[in-house]
């Protein structure tokens, strides 16, 4: 990486056919023809670069960035093609949406919160996303926006939405890399020789905001592949989405969504009255921001219910599900109760409606 610029830049030339020793004619720093000429007085440089990007009238740099704001919000882009903006790109949905987005980023000063603001306070973005039939067979991808987008949120909102509901999640911003819980042996696997090894953190480093987590590109962390992360080695910019079974196991089963459901468990026993409905209702509301269905709460009071008088008489099984992962209940909690919510808790986290967006 360079730091700064050489007080005297070297020559460049054009290779013929790519050889090295082949020179042709020398070449300067510019922009291909097709786009905007180079700001006039401005040096050939990095500097100069970012004022040719941010210049008003570059018919780009903005409209790239509000569609990548958009399919933040919407799950797809008005151009679809957010990677590719050229002439193999999809021709935008909604032309005249994307140039006035584009300008009012510019007018106002490239303000990011302005245009969030603008985004998430509109009528297309407040729409409900239930669907009609007429309008699923007329406009089944939603690229015409006559209803609320649904979409599965991203890996990394996945991790933190279960410790964000549990309690557990510690939202302190900057700081080094934290390594929470991964299957053992697998950075021994792709290192030379199996000398790497992952520590994984027991403090609270580990319940830190995915954004912090160590990421090893040869091993990434697989609870993060599941839900369709890149691997980061090399740029994307539109990730997939898949449906598979191994979501849900691992919503179930990996350690660190097993103790985020017995932290979750913990709220719904100390912050809530003894009734087990209440208890439904105020865990239910934390996951989703709605209360449960008659059916939905029939389901769950009866899956309490009958765990509980399971590990009533199973208390070696109810001490197991409790010791997953490193998180320590408060002591004074009926063990057996605890497990019966932590498998509630664990059954609320792992609903579509709540790691869906919409």
């Amino acid at each position: 990486m360079v730091a700064k610029e050489v007080d005297k830049p070297r020559d460049t030339f054009l290779l013929m056919r790519g050889e090295y020793d082949r020179k042709g004619e020398r070449i300067e720093p510019g922009v291909p023809a097709i786009l905007p000429p180079w700001p006039p007085n401005t040096p050939k440089n990095r500097l100069g670069l970012a004022k040719w990007l941010l210049d008003p009238s570059h018919p780009l740099t903005a409209r790239v960035v509000v569609n990548r704001f958009w399919q933040q919000y919407f799950g797809v882009g008005l151009v679809k093609t957010v990677e590719d903006f050229g002439v193999q790109g999809e021709r935008p949905s909604h032309p005249e949406l994307l140039d006035w987005l584009a300008t009012e980023f510019i007018r106002s000063g490239w303000d990011v919160k302005h245009l969030q603001r603008v985004i998430v306070t509109s009528a297309t973005y407040r729409q409900s996303s239930r669907v009609t039939p007429e309008l699923l067979s007329k406009d089944p991808e939603n690229r015409l926006l006559a209803r609320g987008s649904r979409f599965r949120v991203d890996a990394e909102a996945v991790r933190d939405t279960a410790l964000f509901v549990s309690g557990l999640l510690v939202e302190t911003e900057g700081g080094h890399s934290v390594k929470p819980w991964q299957p053992p042996g697998l950075w021994e696997a792709v290192s030379y020789n199996n000398v790497q090894k992952y520590v994984p953190d027991t403090d609270a480093a580990q319940y830190r905001r995915s954004l912090y987590i160590y990421w090893k590109r040869q091993s990434p962390p697989p609870n993060m592949m599941i839900f369709d992360a890149p691997t980061r080695e090399y740029c994307v910019v539109r990730r997939a989405r898949t449906n598979t079974p191994l979501q849900a196991l691992t919503l179930l089963n990996d350690p660190q969504f097993v103790e985020a459901s017995r932290a979750f468990a913990q709220r719904i026993m100390t912050e809530t009255a003894h009734d087990p409905k209440q208890r439904i209702i105020y865990a239910f509301r934390l996951a989703t921001a709605r209360a449960p269905s008659a059916d939905e709460m029939k389901v769950l009071l009866d899956v309490y219910q009958q765990q509980l008088a399971e590990y009533r008489i199973d208390q070696d099984a109810a001490q197991k599900l409790l010791s997953v992962g490193s998180f320590k209940a408060q002591s004074g909690l009926d063990r057996s109760e605890l497990a019966a919510w932590t498998t509630v808790a664990s059954m609320i986290l792992n609903l579509d409606e709540t790691v869906t967006k919409g």
